[in-house]
């Protein structure tokens, strides 16, 4: 999914590298040709990136599993479907490196009760995990912070991989190496962030690329289009190139066009993001809205 005209996990790489980080090792599915040629063809972010692939999409710890054998010490996991601002990574990799004798640090968030049965749940003593439950029922725990999939961690969760339990959902949580970690007396800790952006519908692609429209001039840009006459563009807005505006348009604020869309006359758009290749029709009025 493209967040101004780069995959989301790519600027999950941006704010990780900005830390100091350089070396990725990403985990896919070996379908997932998409991914594959970008990174192999089309990046241009400076950092070594490695692919690993999990054959059935059979939970976090098993797609750990697979990248296991490149690692060769300390080291940060991350969901490929989560954003989390630079200051915030630079917070939990300050915590690991002035504890060096922890093997775990959790990025942390309250959460609403609309989402607790969606989020990993942790109970804490101090700056302490002592227990965590992947999406537990409301009887299971009685806190309201949620583990993000954000973590640092030693390599000595690799030694508990191969005993987690394959979960009710049919999964192999990382979740249940933590609290391996844990039971086995290794110190784990955790640090509330500030600001998460996660990716899971199409209203969530639309916020994230409005915020990143509204906070960082630098991506409001466009490449090479086409464009009538007598339209009006409304910043912040950014357009791939290969696109089509016809006459009279109103595009903006708060648009994101990807490469080759062809749009009628006198469309209006505002906060819309328009994904590749759509056509719209003339006279179109779209407001708040991903196309797909």
């Amino acid at each position: 999914m493209p967040i101004l005209g780069v995959p989301i996990i790519e600027r999950i790489i941006e704010n990780l590298a900005s830390n100091g980080l350089n070396d990725f090792i990403i985990v896919a599915q070996p379908n997932d040709r998409q991914l594959i040629r970008h990174f192999r063809y089309h990046s241009t972010i400076d950092v070594q990136v490695r692919l690993v692939f999990q054959h059935q999409p059979r939970g976090t710890a098993d797609a750990l599993s697979q990248a296991a054998p490149l690692i060769k010490g300390a080291f940060m996991l991350s969901a490929c479907d989560s954003l989390v601002n630079a200051q915030d990574i630079g917070r939990l990799i300050s915590t690991w490196g002035s504890n060096p004798r922890l093997d775990a640090v959790l990025a942390l968030m309250p959460v609403s009760d609309k989402h607790f049965k969606n989020s990993g749940i942790v109970e804490m003593n101090g700056e302490s995990i002592r227990r965590i439950i992947e999406k537990p029922a409301t009887w299971q725990t009685h806190s309201n912070i949620s583990s993000l999939p954000l973590y640092c961690f030693s390599p000595r969760i690799l030694d508990f991989l191969k005993e987690v339990p394959l979960s009710p959902r049919g999964e192999y949580e990382i979740q249940d190496a933590i609290q391996m970690l844990i039971d086995d007396h290794l110190p784990t800790k955790g640090v509330f962030i500030d600001q998460r952006l996660p990716l899971t519908n199409p209203e969530d692609l639309l916020k994230i690329n409005k915020f990143y429209l509204k906070n960082d001039i630098a991506y409001a840009k466009s490449s090479y289009f086409r464009i009538g006459s007598n339209c009006q563009l409304i910043p912040p807005f950014h357009i791939e190139y290969g696109t089509v505006i016809g006459e009279g348009c109103s595009i903006g604020p708060f648009v994101y066009i990807e490469k080759n869309c062809r749009i009628g006359d006198r469309v209006r758009l505002q906060n819309v993001v328009l994904l590749e290749g759509i056509t719209l029709a003339n006279d179109a009025n779209i407001t708040g809205k991903v196309v797909l």
